[in-house]
């Protein structure tokens, strides 16, 4: 996007009010009897930097559709994609893996040296372009910027663990009851037996 020189004058003395009532608040007042010319005129270029984004997504979106249709018809339209592909970039286009795959094929495709340099070096400018815009969604991520700056992936989210329930403690035993007296030996249990008296014997008359 660029400015023409009336533009930059107005951007610049937006800039400076803006940084004067930051600094030093005042009423509205205060700011000088052309201070309602430059309200219209920061009107006026807000309105046109809008446009100007307006025009550029309307742009980037033709091209767009312009290199779909290129890359569908390759391998015969290489040459048009190709050129195709290197404007879309200039206007910010961040390959996907459509782009780098067909780079990919027209890479592999006999050629001659200096076409086939001209391939690799837009190959390897692409990959460098995805692995970047990969890199830095993965910033944006919760967690992902400490585990970029290490040099590794972010490891996934996982999933909490169930929480264990403490086993019931097993039941207590029974106690054994107290014996108030010995254990009795067998002779207590059973007593010898008694061998019956002999009956007196009769006398004789």
């Amino acid at each position: 996007m660029a400015f023409s020189a009336d533009e930059l004058r107005v951007l610049r003395r937006a800039l400076a009010h803006a940084l004067q009532t930051t600094s030093h608040p005042a009423p509205l007042g205060a700011l000088g009897p052309e201070w309602p010319q430059d309200i219209q005129e920061y009107l006026r270029l807000a309105e046109a930097v809008d446009e100007a984004v307006r025009e550029g997504g309307r742009l980037r979106a033709f091209l767009l559709a312009d290199l779909a249709r290129y890359r569908d018809a390759l391998p015969g339209s290489a040459a048009g994609y190709l050129a195709q592909l290197t404007e879309a970039l200039a206007a910010g286009h961040v390959p996907g893996p459509d782009d780098l795959a067909a780079l990919r094929s027209l890479a592999a495709r006999p050629v001659g040296r200096a076409e086939r340099e001209r391939r690799g070096v837009l190959l390897r400018h692409c990959e460098r372009l995805a692995e970047q815009s990969v890199r830095t969604r993965l910033r944006a991520l919760p967690g992902g910027r400490s585990a970029t700056r290490c040099g590794r992936q972010p490891e996934p989210e996982r999933e909490p663990e169930p929480e264990r329930k403490p086993e019931p403690a097993p039941p207590p035993r029974p106690k054994t009851p107290q014996r108030d007296r010995p254990i009795p030996t067998p002779g207590e249990v059973f007593p010898p037996r008694r061998r019956p008296a002999r009956p007196p014997e009769s006398r004789t008359a």
